[in-house]
């Protein structure tokens, strides 16, 4: 008999074909599905299947007295009540190394697309406009590229910096064994020395408004910043502010404090690149996360150690 498994988060006809050859499954991607679905079924539940922003709260591991197994799909675990599933024996695994290309790639695609204005030329040309009426872009080679958080994802973004002829620096909670690179005591110090300033830190409350008004000041007029974190790391307000007030001249946000709604203050200036919350995903990378959770889920329920503990 097969493990009845519960999934909060939306999964396409290909991943869930594969996630049903080995669970039964409970398909609850909203929150009023979700609710009906613990309430419902939660006595016979032994997995969960979630990620970062969508979580799992305390009150319904309670609801789930069999739950033995969690796994969040990618790499940020944030909204995932941990110590109490730890409390209660629970595996705990993420999708760690699963998406980390998608996600560079996808940070310097943003990094592109505002320093060098992409959409705005893109809309200019449309409309006819020739290049001898349209204001001259920066370089991206050759400049200083702060990143803070330098984790896998952090490496990865480095490495590509690298191929852009960058200087890179990075800010973690303390110095990361092995690298070459450049360390800053602070985010601020980071910032100050940074032409660009990629954020790639985890999400939490411990990063909770990082990038707050102060390190945008320091990254300065000529500075852009990109966030392919967590929206919470970010101040929505003061970023906003900054951009509006010249403090900083750009960014670009994977990630916003009003997921999934836009964020209001942000979506009508034009020095601010937006997407939804997409840097993780691309065919190649759900399939490899989804292949991540299948063979952690296979090894707990043999009773073998998981591939990607939290």
């Amino acid at each position: 008999m097969k493990p009845t498994l519960l999934i909060l988060i939306h999964l396409n006809d290909t991943s869930r074909a594969s996630v049903e050859a080995a669970f039964d499954v409970v398909y609850a991607p909203d929150s009023d599905q979700r609710s009906a679905a613990i309430a419902k079924q939660g006595a016979t539940i032994r997995a969960v299947l979630t990620n970062g922003t969508t979580g799992l709260t305390a009150a319904e591991i309670d609801q789930m007295p069999q739950l033995e197994f969690v796994s969040a799909l990618g790499a940020g675990y944030e909204n995932l009540a941990v110590d109490h599933a730890r409390a209660r024996n629970i595996v705990l695994v993420n999708g760690s190394g699963t998406n980390d290309h998608c996600v560079a790639d996808h940070a310097f695609a943003l990094l592109l697309a505002v320093v060098r204005d992409i959409p705005q030329l893109d809309q200019a040309t449309r409309a006819g406009v020739w290049r001898d009426h349209l204001p001259m872009r920066p370089n991206v080679s050759g400049k200083r590229l702060g990143i803070v958080g330098l984790g896998n994802i952090g490496e990865k973004i480095a490495r590509r910096g690298a191929g852009f002829e960058m200087e890179i620096g990075y800010h973690n909670r303390k110095p990361r064994e092995g690298s070459a690179l450049r360390y800053f005591n602070s985010v601020e110090e980071l910032a100050r020395w940074s032409d660009f300033l990629v954020v790639a830190t985890p999400g939490g409350a411990g990063t909770k408004h990082l990038i707050d008004a102060t390190v945008l000041e320091a990254l300065g007029a000529n500075g852009f910043v990109v966030n392919v974190s967590r929206g919470s790391v970010v101040d929505t307000a003061a970023l906003a502010h900054a951009l509006i007030a010249g403090t900083i001249a750009g960014a670009g946000l994977d990630v916003y404090e009003s997921e999934p709604t836009p964020p209001e203050e942000l979506v009508a200036l034009h020095n601010v690149v937006l997407t939804p919350h997409v840097g993780g995903r691309s065919p190649e990378a759900i399939t490899a996360s989804v292949d991540n959770f299948l063979a952690n889920a296979k090894r707990h329920f043999a009773g073998e150690a998981v591939l990607t503990p939290i």
